[in-house]
């Protein structure tokens, strides 16, 4: 009987490798040191490619890596060897274009790392226990957005970066008027 594809892991790495978002779905890595010896060797296996246009693949500790890279955000996808690639190539790109639609266009580590929030959103509308849920960016980024409180909402509602974007904008409007 076959199974249906899974994912072993998901990560968003910067530009020097650290940790920016990172979801495992698998035991092949017991330990916190395990996963970030993993990532480190991930890596620095591909750190000197160009996956700046289209998605790269590598084999590693009997894994597949799908992965790509924008500005200074390394995305992986990484599948067991027997893994279907192009699966694991639309997972990685329905990840990479819903964080894209959901930093509006500014793909880069600080806006990662303020919307930190949507991005593990969205982890979790695409992955659930290694199994695929959803691939399409636009039904990705739509459920996210749907979790997100609006700027209208009580601030003990909001996130910490809704909150700070709320302030920002009044703090610009009262400038602005005064």
């Amino acid at each position: 009987m076959e199974s249906c594809p899974s994912v072993k892991n998901i990560l968003l790495l910067d530009s020097e490798g650290g940790r920016i978002a990172v979801k495992y779905y698998s035991d092949d890595w017991p330990t916190n040191n395990a996963k970030e010896a993993f990532e480190k060797s991930i890596f620095t296996k591909t750190q000197k490619t160009n996956a700046r246009t289209e998605a790269e693949i590598a084999m590693l500790e009997n894994n597949v890596i799908v992965y790509k890279f924008a500005q200074d955000l390394h995305f992986f996808v990484t599948g067991g060897d027997d893994e279907n690639e192009l699966i694991l190539s639309t997972v990685l790109q329905g990840f990479f274009d819903a964080v894209g639609l959901l930093l509006r266009g500014t793909v880069d580590k600080k806006e990662a790392l303020e919307n930190l929030d949507l991005i593990m959103l969205c982890l979790d509308e695409i992955i659930d226990g290694g199994i695929i849920l959803e691939t399409d960016a636009n039904v990705i980024a739509g459920k996210v957005a749907s979790h997100s409180v609006d700027s209208g909402a009580p601030l003990s509602e909001q996130t910490i970066s809704q909150a700070l974007a709320t302030a920002r904008e009044h703090l610009t409007r009262s400038l602005l008027s005064g």
